[in-house]
């Protein structure tokens, strides 16, 4: 078989690498190909990173939440939330109660 000079045959790859090869043609939309060139990767190594990532049973990327992680995340993002939408109604009254205040004729 047929291979780049100084190239092993079982080249391994850093899950970072992995991750930003996916992210390239996942989120930025570039395609495979192009980033196999771009990198010096075969196309096919790329396409086989793509189908493990898009299997419903595939390990998590390197630097990617879990699903644990996610939904903890995603109460803590709702509480806090909360508290600020509650902050802001008070701020909105008080606001309010002040501004009515300074009005000429308004004091009791």
């Amino acid at each position: 078989m047929w291979q780049k000079e100084g190239m092993r045959e079982n080249q391994r790859y850093s899950q970072e690498l992995k991750a930003e090869e996916i992210r390239m043609v996942v989120e930025q939309g570039l395609k495979q190909k192009d980033v196999a060139i771009k990198l010096s990767i075969p196309s096919g190594t790329i396409a086989g990173w793509l189908k493990s990532y898009k299997s419903p049973d595939a390990l998590p990327m390197a630097g990617a939440l879990s699903i644990q992680e996610l939904m903890a995340e995603n109460a803590r993002l709702r509480k806090e939330l909360a508290e600020t939408r509650m902050k802001r109604e008070i701020l909105k009254k008080a606001a309010a109660y002040f501004a009515k205040e300074s009005m000429p004729g308004t004091r009791s």
